[in-house]
């Protein structure tokens, strides 16, 4: 479901310019989810904050960084109000978790079927996490499944988020 007015709960998806963001967008085709302009995803909080997972660790910040940048908000149909308490507040948790590049190749090693030891463990970890497995484990934690499909933990990129939810 979209909204044009950010709630707390909700998942925020935008564009990340330059070379990294074509680069994420590249993986996120390779992956077979599209080629929008869709390479970032944070969570909404209350009080006008957000989650982010940033190269630096994963960090609570305004959400007004966002101001005047095309945002689409989204978010599962028939979320509760109790669900969104908890998933907002399942976001302090992740607070400082180091970013993880390795997790795009990861993600696309799965994605390719190859044989690799501990992928697995090594995507669904959750010590290091890309933005959108960072909102996808917060919703997780808040025992609400975005993803019925059979995917491993951890296997989510931002379109894999728009795709479910637009």
């Amino acid at each position: 479901m979209k909204h044009t007015h950010p709630q707390p709960g909700d998942i925020g998806l935008t564009q990340i310019s330059g070379v990294t963001g074509q680069l994420i967008r590249f993986g996120q085709w390779l992956n077979k989810e599209g080629f929008a302009d869709y390479e970032h995803a944070f969570l909404v909080l209350p009080d006008g904050r957000l989650l982010e997972a940033e190269p630096g660790g994963a960090r609570i910040g305004s959400l007004s960084a966002y101001d005047g940048a095309p945002v689409l908000y989204v978010c599962p149909e028939q979320l509760t109000a109790a669900q969104r308490t908890a998933i907002c507040a399942a976001s302090e948790r992740y607070v400082g978790v180091p970013y993880s590049f390795l997790d795009y190749a990861a993600i696309a090693t799965h994605r390719f079927r190859l044989p690799v030891p501990g992928l697995r463990r090594y995507i669904g970890s959750t010590g290091h996490m890309i933005c959108s497995q960072l909102v996808d484990q917060c919703y997780l934690d808040a025992g609400v499944h975005l993803f019925t499909d059979g995917r491993w933990p951890g296997y989510v990129t931002p379109m894999a988020l728009y795709n479910l939810l637009t």
